[in-house]
């Protein structure tokens, strides 16, 4: 911390040390001056020393606010305002109290402003806190945040293009940076990716209503736990295709949309009987199993399908197996 904001830390200090001390003065049988110039050198210089500790405080503050405001909608905005407006009047009313009392009259006004103005400031704060939180009861659309995943996977587009998804699509600052940081990679697999995840972007914004970047952080240290963090503070889901993702964050009670679950949702069923060709590219884990995929990545187990390895067969399903990494169909070789 610098010089000035120590001595600026100070001044602040010295001022409440003095009208504390003023307040205390006419209380006590010691001269006025002693007490008053006393108190303020006295708290002057302890805020000086621990003006370090003070300064963080103040930054983390700082932080929690600009978290608590950040990314408000206009209705938002505007009950928060009407709450402030509100929490200002009671906390106006004490003033009247403080009058009626003859307290100002008897004390002088240092000693009622240093108690006034933190109830000012609490029910001010409290009143737009009170306003806000109505606001986001009475709002149905909660927004998501997108990740890596689901940005380079390019699918989302198509997706909010087709109407299926409402509200506000936001993506913080860290996932952006982390796509720059692949856009930049050596390896030109992570550079492709990174690419055309910047190039979703800019697809996403123009097919968005409300797209929105948010320049917020957390204090986890990977992606993905930000991610999950910023959810919970903001009540938002997640947009993502990443499994291990999907589970953390419903495992701490965030929504999720995960585009993969959603692709299974709509793909054809294969149904018993049906009959399809597929080329066989690999062997399978069990005996004489051959192993291979149709155009949408479904993997096929082929029984007896072994011998015929790079050979397109004829097929006929036996059953389909749903799970939460993607759909299995089971088969046997037509006759």
């Amino acid at each position: 911390m610098s010089g000035l904001a120590r001595a600026t830390i100070a001044v602040l200090a010295g001022l409440i040390g003095w009208m504390i001390a003023r307040f205390v003065a006419h209380l006590t049988p010691m001269e006025d001056n002693v007490v008053e110039w006393g108190g303020a050198l006295v708290l002057a210089a302890i805020a000086y020393l621990i003006s370090p500790q003070i300064g963080r405080t103040l930054d983390r503050a700082a932080s929690v606010v600009e978290l608590s405001l950040g990314g408000m909608s206009a209705y938002e905005a505007l009950s928060g305002a009407i709450g402030l407006l509100i929490g200002l009047i009671i906390a106006y009313s004490v003033r009247g109290a403080y009058q009626d009392l003859h307290m100002l009259d008897r004390y002088g006004p240092e000693p009622f402003y240093a108690l006034w103005l933190p109830i000012v400031a609490f029910f001010a704060f409290l009143g737009f806190r009170i306003g806000r939180q109505r606001a986001r009861r009475t709002t149905t659309v909660q927004e998501k945040l997108l990740d890596t995943s689901v940005i380079i996977d390019g699918r989302i587009v198509d997706i909010v293009s087709s109407g299926f998804v409402d509200g506000p699509l936001v993506v913080p600052r860290f996932v952006l940076g982390e796509l720059q940081m692949l856009a930049d990679s050596a390896d030109p697999i992570r550079r492709a990716r990174g690419k055309r995840g910047l190039e979703v972007l800019e697809r996403l914004r123009a097919a968005s209503r409300d797209f929105q970047v948010v320049d917020q952080q957390a204090d986890d240290h990977d992606v993905d736990g930000k991610l999950v963090t910023l959810a919970r503070r903001r009540s938002s889901r997640i947009l993502t295709n990443d499994y291990n993702l999907n589970r953390v964050a419903k495992l701490q009670g965030v929504g999720v949309l995960n585009i993969n679950e959603l692709s299974n949702a709509v793909k054809a069923v294969a149904l018993p009987g049906e009959e399809m060709a597929v080329s066989i590219i690999k062997e399978g884990k069990e005996q004489n199993q051959g192993v291979g995929f149709l155009d949408d990545g479904t993997m096929v187990v082929v029984e007896n399908g072994r011998e015929r390895k790079g050979e397109q067969v004829g097929i006929e399903v036996t059953s389909v197996l749903q799970t939460a990494a993607g759909r299995m169909i089971f088969a046997k070789l037509k006759r």
